[in-house]
């Protein structure tokens, strides 16, 4: 019914940056947060940005003035822009959002999308 759609990610330098795109399609629903969250071999899942619909956001320290989160919601669509881009930020990264169909909340996933960061 909701389907995240990602894009954006590839293969950098480090230093470099890259935008990653999140794009939710579907009918009848509506989106509250959405957040980026990224892992990496050997490593656990961890939330590396989150925006509510009202545009108040959140950063795991690490990216912490390298990386800025933004949304459209006229598109449904939020972003991740990545500056100063480090080995370190290798991962997959995947989108997340809190779709609303009626009353009722999802957590919906996109399908993730490999950034990798050369040093």
């Amino acid at each position: 019914q909701v389907q995240l759609v990602e894009s954006g990610g590839g293969l950098v330098q480090a230093g470099g940056s890259l935008r990653l795109s999140c794009a939710a399609s579907g009918s009848h629903f509506s989106i509250n947060d959405m957040g980026w969250y990224r892992q990496a071999p050997g490593n656990e899942r961890e939330l590396v940005a989150a925006i509510s619909r009202g545009g108040m956001t959140n950063y795991v320290d690490s990216v912490k003035g390298r990386f800025t989160i933004s949304r459209d919601n006229a598109k449904n669509t939020v972003y991740l822009q990545m500056n100063s881009l480090k080995p370190e930020d290798t991962a997959v990264y995947y989108c997340h959002a809190g779709i609303f169909l009626g009353i009722t909340r999802y957590n919906t996933w996109g399908q993730g999308t490999q950034v990798t960061v050369s040093s």
